[in-house]
């Protein structure tokens, strides 16, 4: 939980709003103050105006001394908050009412005194404290003994020394308590307002890492249980975004998942069934071999030559087993590629045919060519389609009774086609998903010949086709018997 998106969050809002809320409190001391200061001189702009008009400290136009030291006397007792000080046109202290062992100025710059003088509504402007080398702060000037006769000014210092020292307690004391106070439930009640916002943000991606757990653990062989389009079917941010995405990656590793399972399936299912057939003519070939020699002398000159036929004829139907195998693997790595050109499917359609013919003769079957020639252009390997065309072929010969009939029909119109059609028991409907995986076999009693299917010739042909980014199809006539239906792609006007 302290790792979670929500626990980080978390600590980065508290963090933020303690930065936050300890910014704005120096910044609010630091605004309050130049507040009160301007407050301060505003008030008290013509404070040292008054003190000269109200003390009688200009007598026949000039500085009454005795009146301006019994205002320091007076001013030291009823309001030690200000500290008066008489300048010279230089700005030198000639005498004040503050305590001498603190003073540490002789004098001070006339640039505040004649910047507040020439706009009295320039606030605040800040002069120096007499009290210290650098320290500066608000006060108010007027010129004595007056504004056309300058001997000098009346400087008084609105905040002094006594006004700085209650300042500082009170700050140090309930003022601080209350603005810690503040700051402390501000803090809180906006922590609490940012933590459920936080939640209702992260509530959406704790489902959503809950259904990736769940489909972790799970076996991923099937569809999720839980899917977020279940729950959230309009996708509206970032995060719905992701869900759905989640739901489709999730579909697609089930499914590949499935198909790998199926994969595996099938290649155990190849190894037993190649080990079976390899193993067939081998035990033929071994068991005629050992009786050739083990009782040859025995044996007539019929005998061995029927032996020796029966053990050539299963060394051939080993050696197209394999040479059937090495063709499927080398199509499915990829490893022969098809070398497309343009060629016409109806004449290399005759060609196989006439190839064919003595073989049909010998099983009493009719094999002919209908349909119009007049076709476009195929592209593809001359030699590939050839293959396929003889596999197509040759299948329904093998399943074609005497007296029958193998068609092939060229197909006219935009793209190159024909169809092997045969007069034979058709394809089981149940067989029909399954004729092009590798050693499928169906109904092997319906044909005419020995040992004539290893179950590879229709994946072959499959290959071929879709290297050559064409397409075949099988399916069942209406008046019986089995029809392939290959398609080639066509060669454009102008390529």
């Amino acid at each position: 939980m302290r790792n979670s998106l929500f626990a980080r969050l978390s600590l980065g809002l508290f963090l933020l709003l303690l930065a936050v809320g300890v910014l704005f409190t120096l910044l609010g001391l630091a605004s309050l103050k130049q507040y009160n200061a301007s407050l301060d001189q505003e008030l008290n702009r013509d404070l040292a105006k008054r003190l000269v008009a109200d003390r009688n400290l200009v007598a026949d136009g000039e500085l009454d001394q005795q009146a301006l030291k019994a205002l320091f006397e007076l001013y030291m007792t009823i309001n030690p908050s200000i500290e008066i000080y008489l300048l010279d046109t230089d700005g030198r202290i000639l005498s004040y009412s503050a305590d001498p062992s603190k003073i540490k100025r002789n004098r001070v710059s006339l640039d505040p005194i004649h910047r507040l003088l020439g706009d009295m509504a320039e606030y605040p402007v800040l002069g120096d404290d007499p009290r210290s080398h650098d320290r500066r702060k608000v006060f108010s000037v007027t010129p004595v003994p007056s504004e056309e006769r300058r001997e000098g000014y009346l400087y008084v210092v609105l905040r002094g020394e006594e006004y700085d020292a209650a300042e500082a307690m009170a700050r140090s004391g309930h003022y601080m308590e209350m603005a810690a106070w503040a700051m402390g439930v501000s803090l809180v009640v906006v922590l609490l307002a940012g933590l459920a916002i936080f939640r209702l943000l992260t509530r959406r991606l704790t489902r959503l890492t809950g259904l990736v757990a769940e489909f972790e653990h799970s076996d991923m062989s099937r569809e999720p249980r839980k899917t977020w389009r279940q729950q959230r079917p309009v996708i509206r941010d970032e995060i719905d975004y992701l869900g759905a995405t989640f739901d489709d990656m999730a579909s697609r590793i089930t499914s590949q998942i499935r198909q790998l399972q199926d994969k595996d399936a099938q290649r155990r299912r190849l190894v037993a069934q190649v080990s079976h057939d390899l193993r067939t003519p081998l035990a033929s070939m071994q068991g005629y071999i050992e009786s050739l020699r083990l009782r040859s002398e025995r044996l007539t000159p019929e005998e061995r030559e029927a032996f020796l036929d029966i053990a050539l004829r299963e060394s051939r139907r080993l050696g197209r087993l394999v040479d059937e195998l090495f063709e499927l693997a080398s199509l499915e790595a990829c490893e022969r590629q098809p070398e497309a050109e343009p060629f016409a499917l109806a004449e290399l359609v005759h060609d196989v045919v006439q190839k064919h013919q003595q073989e049909a003769a010998r099983r009493d079957v009719t094999l002919t060519v209908t349909g119009d020639p007049a076709m476009p252009l195929a592209i593809g390997d001359v030699a590939m389609t050839e293959r396929v065309l003889d596999n197509l072929i040759g299948n329904a010969l093998a399943y074609s009774p005497e007296g029958g009939t193998v068609e092939l029909a060229l197909a006219g119109g935009n793209l190159p086609a024909v169809a092997v059609r045969d007069t034979g028991p058709g394809i089981p409907e149940r067989d029909l998903p399954h004729v092009f995986d590798p050693f499928f076999r169906g109904n092997q009693e319906a044909a005419r010949g020995e040992g004539l299917h290893a179950g590879l010739g229709l994946a072959i042909a499959r290959r071929i086709m879709t290297l050559q980014k064409g397409d075949i199809r099988a399916g069942n006539r209406a008046g019986g018997g089995a029809e392939f239906r290959i398609v080639l792609p066509r060669r454009l006007p102008g390529q």
